[in-house]
């Protein structure tokens, strides 16, 4: 199934003690960008969700956001002894070393010291936190399992505009083949002109390097090998969008793969109808650029 890497999901929960909110959103990226806003309280927690992120998930800037609110410590705030003890100290060698030099400090206020980090805490850093992570783990699954859902439901719609534009190459492309076809009269008569204006005004030129020559310049004008890439890409476009995500990589470069072919397509046409369809290529296939960037 085809995926895009555009999606978004919130959840909240709630264990004994605690209640969260998650946030998990996603957009385009060349490859997996995970960015994660969490507790630094809880051990381990990171570690285990950038493991099930990158597990789960191959391409996309992805940001995950988790706020927690401990119900029963709201507002409850302790004194660190330990860090207390250490700012005490630090304090008082800063004090020594400045009278040392002669310097004066201002002095500190009770405010400042408690505004230190670590002075003051809620706690929470005191506690086991494994309970409360299995229950965050548990919970995230939910969250993950609306975020995929709502990347296939992108990725379903995304298939159908990419399986329309790959239709639409097609019948450009089959249009561009009678289209080179109808053109060889044409191009026989104008090789045969050139060829009699270049003997009429080459005197002693060796005619059958003339020909060879002319014979170059129409073999550089043929477009057979174009039609055939293009028939060949959008076959292999079709079987990577049925082998679904993820493609995201092999489906861009092919795109740019046909950019090159229909680009060499015009140059070669020497038509204004072919010329006309080249261009036609040349707009589907920049549309379908821009829709294989969300694919994952």
């Amino acid at each position: 199934m085809l995926r895009s890497m555009t999606a978004f999901a919130s959840a909240k929960g709630a264990t004994e003690g605690y209640r969260w909110t998650w946030e998990l959103r996603s957009v385009n990226g060349k490859g997996l960008d995970l960015r994660l806003r969490l507790p630094d309280w809880i051990e381990g927690l990171e570690a285990a969700l950038r493991a099930r992120l990158g597990k789960t998930l191959s391409r996309g800037n992805v940001n995950l956001n988790l706020r927690i609110q401990a119900e029963d410590q709201t507002g409850r705030l302790a004194l660190n002894p330990g860090q207390l003890h250490d700012v005490l100290v630090a304090m008082a060698e800063v004090e020594a070393q400045a009278m040392d030099r002669g310097l004066s400090l201002a002095p500190a206020t009770a405010a400042d010291i408690l505004g230190l980090r670590g002075v003051l805490d809620s706690g929470a850093g005191e506690q086991d936190t494994t309970a409360l992570k299995t229950a965050l783990m548990d919970d995230f699954e939910s969250l993950l399992s609306a975020f995929l859902e709502m990347r296939e439901a992108e990725g379903a719609a995304l298939n159908d505009v990419l399986s329309d534009q790959l239709n639409q190459i097609a019948t450009l492309t089959e249009e561009a083949a009678k289209a080179a076809e109808a053109r060889q009269p044409e191009m026989q008569k104008a090789t045969r002109a050139a060829l009699m204006r270049v003997m009429e005004n080459a005197d002693g030129a060796d005619e059958s390097r003339v020909a060879q020559e002319l014979a170059l310049i129409a073999v550089k004008a043929d477009v057979t090998e174009e039609i055939d890439r293009l028939r060949a890409h959008v076959q292999a476009a079709r079987d990577l969008l049925a082998q679904g995500s993820p493609i995201g990589r092999k489906i861009d470069f092919l795109s740019q793969e046909f950019n090159r072919e229909a680009n060499t397509l015009c140059s070669k046409a020497q038509n204004a109808g072919l010329t006309s369809l080249g261009l036609d290529l040349k707009a589907v296939i920049d549309q379908m650029r821009e829709q294989v960037q969300n694919v994952e």
